[in-house]
């Protein structure tokens, strides 16, 4: 069976050397097995591998995400990815894509790029700063937040997050996740980067989970609700963030960077 599938970067500007994160997207007539799913994620080896298929409603879609390794719950650049995806490759201007826990919506703006919305992610409690986390992220800590998703650690400047050298191994010895590593930016609201020290990616390169966390916590302390961010990673990011009524609005650019085709044995 040959599926055909597209690679997609997102939430990039290559004119700014800013690559985004990539996502292989395929749209199928049906699911497959969660086998055959991890196997094509394995083959693929990009940072999320996007699944669709169609809902009974137009417009609307099936989604499930699998990084090379294992399944993701939320995934927001293969969101944001899928969203370019259906409404490049149809007469589709606005998909929605329902997941285990819910439902995303995407837009492809007049603009050309795409915008996102995502189920904001609160902060549930402050937390002491332990002094085994800030020896593994080698950084010093202002604060420490935790969410039902990553956690929050803010440090004091950008400068701090972009030469921050964690330490895997150390940070493996917690339970925790992952951790949205954040500071104000120079020339943007605030800048991040996405740690998750236990899967094999170690550091994610243009995260709309974060950011679903990261836009409602910057948006109170700097009183805006619209506001632009960068990520930091190797890779770097480059994303509008706002609070639309209730939900996160991520807006990013995309680049379709190839299309091929997978041949699944049955």
């Amino acid at each position: 069976m040959e599926l055909p599938y597209s690679l997609i970067a997102v939430f990039d500007d290559p004119k700014e050397n800013i690559l985004g994160n990539i996502s292989a997207v395929f749209l199928l007539d049906k699911p497959l097995e969660k086998e055959a799913f991890q196997k094509i994620a394995a083959d693929l080896n990009q940072p999320a591998t996007t699944f669709l298929w169609p809902a009974e409603e137009e417009g609307h879609f099936h989604v499930r995400w699998f990084a090379p390794d294992a399944e993701i719950d939320l995934c927001g650049h293969g969101t944001h990815a899928a969203t370019a995806h259906l409404t490049k490759s149809n007469t589709l201007n606005t998909v929605v894509l329902h997941y285990r826990d819910g439902q995303l919506k995407g837009q492809l703006d007049a603009s050309g790029s795409c915008s996102i919305w995502i189920e904001p992610i609160p902060v549930i409690e402050e937390l002491s700063i332990a002094d085994q986390l800030q020896d593994a992220l080698g950084v010093n800590i202002a604060a420490h937040y935790s969410t039902n998703n990553k956690h929050i650690v803010v440090i004091g400047s950008e400068d701090e997050l972009a030469t921050m050298h964690p330490n895997f191994a150390q940070l493996r010895e917690s339970e925790i996740f992952g951790y949205a590593v954040t500071a104000p930016g120079n020339n943007v609201d605030f800048v991040s980067r996405t740690i998750v020290p236990h899967v094999r990616q170690l550091e994610d390169h243009a995260t709309g989970s974060s950011h679903a966390a990261l836009t409602p916590f910057w948006s109170e302390r700097l009183e805006k609700i619209e506001m632009h961010s960068l990520q930091l990673s190797p890779r770097k990011g480059k994303f509008t963030c706002a609070l639309d009524e209730s939900m996160v609005k991520l807006t990013g650019n995309f680049t379709t960077i190839s299309h091929g085709e997978y041949l699944l044995e049955v």
